[in-house]
């Protein structure tokens, strides 16, 4: 009876053994490679339970998330043959990890080995096609994309996807970073000259056509003003000449006149004039 519950008891773990082993919980995360005598069988890339074959199946993980490499700074030799120090780090995933698993033995270490040398290779070879002040200017994204274009695909033979490339710090060592920027400030204080006298040039040109058309203007207007004067003279020249042509309007006009200049000849506290008899204004106040 004792030796029956100790076969049973064995039995019960064997059994427990085997239900153990035999089932594979995915988590969301996360690849499962579902190994046969070390060769991966199936792989499993949805989240929840599964079933493998106890003690002949044999399942690894692989991660699924996007991972994050940080490359190590490293000097780079731009095309005008300056040194510069690129610290840049790569986002990337396992895109089939079947294909990761054959080529290069499940391991994350040896993906990020094959990522340094890719991304290392195409940095250094975008940096020395570029001047020292193309590399500096082009920090704002330009490197990155011309460094994710040189890469291109080749990481898919891994099963590997990159995801984006960054340059953390792309700088120059310090024994020229003096001295290369007191040269770029100098680049560019030639530059704002050139367009400071490019610009007093072009508004010299602008003044001097303004200045010409204000003149044409001003002589138009005086031609204008003088044309106007000649004209009014003329009209008042026929207007005298229309009122001289009538008698009476002549003598009225006379009378005016007279009246007129005795106003005029009446200044300060004398209110008293004296005329000869032959004076024309009192020919006028006779009726003569």
């Amino acid at each position: 009876m004792k030796k029956k519950t100790t076969i049973g008891l064995a039995g019960g773990a064997v059994l427990l053994a085997a239900l153990m082993t035999s089932i594979t919980v995915t988590g969301q995360n996360e690849y499962k490679l579902i190994r046969q005598f070390g060769k991966v069988n199936r792989v499993i890339d949805e989240a929840g339970v599964s079933l493998r074959i106890p003690f002949l199946e044999s399942a690894d993980t692989l991660p699924k998330e996007t991972l994050l490499y940080d490359l190590a700074p490293s000097d780079v030799i731009t095309k005008d043959k300056k040194t510069m120090i690129s610290d840049s780090y790569v986002l990337w995933r396992i895109s089939d990890p079947l294909k990761f698993a054959q080529t290069l033995n499940s391991s994350r270490e040896n993906g990020e080995s094959r990522i340094n040398t890719a991304v290392y290779n195409a940095t250094k070879n975008v940096i020395s096609s570029m001047s020292q002040d193309e590399v500096i200017t082009s920090r704002d994204g330009e490197l990155s994309r011309l460094v994710m274009d040189s890469v291109g695909g080749s990481m898919g033979q891994y099963g590997i996807e990159l995801l984006l490339f960054e340059t953390k710090q792309l700088d120059l060592p310090d024994d020229n970073k003096e001295a290369v920027y007191e040269r770029m400030i100098s680049e560019r204080d030639n530059i704002a000259a050139t367009y400071t006298a490019e610009g007093s040039s072009e508004a010299k040109v602008i003044r001097n056509t303004t200045d010409k058309e204000i003149a044409i203007m001003i002589s138009e207007a005086k031609k204008q003003a003088e044309i106007l004067k000649a004209e009014g003279e003329q009209e008042y020249m026929k207007i005298l000449s229309d009122a001289y042509s009538d008698q009476g309007r002549s003598d009225f006009y006379s009378f005016v006149r007279s009246l007129d200049a005795l106003k005029n000849s009446m200044n300060g506290e004398e209110k008293t004039v004296i005329l000869s008899a032959d004076s024309p204004i009192v020919q006028i106040f006779n009726g003569e």
